[in-house]
């Protein structure tokens, strides 16, 4: 049998040997939180932009566009086409920035990319597709020839004209409220400077 001694060394010596390997091993335990790690590159859907009434509408926008420009598509004879053709390009261009714009801000890709005013560009969108969809449903709705491609076209797109300007409304009233924010944070600092200079009357004293 092993003595006292030997086995307090060995002891020693085996839990030393842990500790050494325990440092060299690869297998370190993580303590970073696992609601922390991202997929698939960090995108991750916010979903509460698409509950909240932006959300719905520019995915409604998205909807409509797509249904307009296939009706549009289906036409196979026309004269004059002008107007289908100008119908045309609306209702795609406005499916195609939309889409983007709702990918964008779904998935938080605007976030990435700060050097944009993403209001402002969601509100030039909204306002010149309002614009456009209404002229172009007009236009095809003068120029139509009675058939169920074109009067469903038109349909569809006052219906995108609608959910535009309502979408411009939500947007003009967001782009207010930040240019109210930001002249009230301007405010606060300012007076939040005066008083500092004078509570401090050696930096008057520098100034004068």
């Amino acid at each position: 049998m092993r003595s006292g001694e030997e086995l307090d060394g060995f002891e020693g010596e085996a839990s030393s040997t842990s500790m050494i390997s325990g440092a060299s091993s690869p297998y370190q335990p993580t303590t970073e939180p696992v609601s922390q790690r991202r997929g698939l590159g960090g995108l991750r859907c916010h979903t509460d932009y698409l509950r909240r009434a932006p959300g719905r509408l520019k995915l409604a926008q998205v909807v409509l566009a797509l249904i307009a420009f296939i009706c549009i598509e289906t036409i196979m004879e026309c004269s004059p086409c002008e107007g289908l053709y100008f119908f045309e390009f609306v209702s795609c261009s406005a499916f195609v920035i939309t889409g983007v714009l709702l990918l964008m801000f779904s998935l938080n890709l605007h976030t990435r990319i700060p050097q944009i005013n993403w209001n402002i560009t969601d509100l030039v969108n909204t306002g010149l597709s309002t614009f456009f969809f209404f002229i172009a449903s007009i236009v095809l709705a003068a120029l139509n020839h009675k058939a169920g491609a074109e009067i469903a076209a038109v349909v569809f797109g006052f219906l995108a004209t609608a959910v535009y300007a309502a979408n411009t409304f939500l947007a003009v009233q967001k782009w207010r409220m930040n240019i109210r924010q930001q002249s009230t944070n301007e405010y606060i600092r300012a007076r939040t400077e005066s008083r500092e200079v004078d509570s401090r009357p050696e930096i008057q004293r520098l100034d004068t």
